[in-house]
């Protein structure tokens, strides 16, 4: 049993991690487990669209209790539970403060899903967006609600920068100016440094918010985009809407 002496009566921060498939959320939110476990009181909450191959990733590494890491099945888009209906994901996220209280941290880890994906604040209450560099050193450059409006864009696996001819400093100039000089870190689980750096971030983030200091920022509506089907149909999503998404949801900081 943790001893966390600066737990306040605040609710735990709730982090959400997103990105495209296959930049390495998981193994993000499996650094900070591994790093923060003896520091914060922590839960694990993933998003697959049919499966829970990112749960049994992360119960596999050891990384946490494995009780402390739940799937959601979405049964539908990735963004969908994450931004327009937070419904399945808000109850359990609820369902594991409750079983495991007081946590001091739960990662909510978003399915891989395009540039445009960001999290509802009425679900997280900060997010991290996750590029690699395997995707292309101009992927920063393009933007995006994701990429400049997240509390924190990670640009992963850059041990890989030199096997990809993805020149890695300028990959983060690029996106630090995307994003209007927000943070931007440079990652990979190779180098501790970088992790240790990832770790700091969060928790300074999780020092503000329990200090009251941190307010969710909307990153933005996600643009609308087609998803491919099996029949080649197409179907649409236009995020456009001229209203929130909030569906009633608020958080309680008492």
């Amino acid at each position: 049993m943790h001893d966390h002496p600066s737990h306040n009566e605040t609710r735990a921060l709730r982090l959400g991690v997103a990105g495209p498939v296959g930049t390495g959320k998981s193994s993000v939110i499996a650094a900070i487990c591994r790093q923060l476990r003896d520091e914060f009181a922590l839960g694990v909450i993933t998003n697959d669209i049919y499966t829970d191959e990112d749960a049994r990733f992360l119960k596999s590494a050891g990384v946490l209790p494995a009780e402390r890491i739940r799937a959601v099945e979405t049964g539908s888009c990735p963004h969908t539970a994450i931004r327009d209906d937070v419904t399945m994901n808000l109850i359990a996220v609820e369902d594991m403060e409750r079983d495991f209280a007081p946590l001091d941290i739960v990662l909510v880890e978003s399915g891989g899903d395009n540039l445009t994906a960001t999290f509802s604040p009425a679900l997280v209450d900060a997010q991290i967006f996750v590029l690699d560099v395997a995707g292309g050193g101009d992927v920063a450059r393009k933007g995006g609600p994701g990429i400049s409006g997240a509390d924190l864009l990670v640009i992963n696996k850059i041990d890989l920068g030199e096997h990809v001819d993805v020149d890695v400093d300028r990959m983060v100039a690029d996106a630090t100016s995307a994003r209007k000089g927000g943070p931007v870190l440079a990652l990979s689980r190779k180098r501790p440094e970088t992790v240790e750096q990832l770790c700091a971030w969060v928790r300074e983030m999780h020092k503000t918010y329990a200090a009251g200091g941190h307010i969710p920022v909307d990153p933005g509506p996600m643009a609308p985009h087609h998803h491919g089907e099996g029949d080649g149909h197409t179907h649409s999503h236009g995020h456009s809407h001229g209203h929130s998404h909030s569906h009633g949801y608020t958080h309680s900081h008492d």
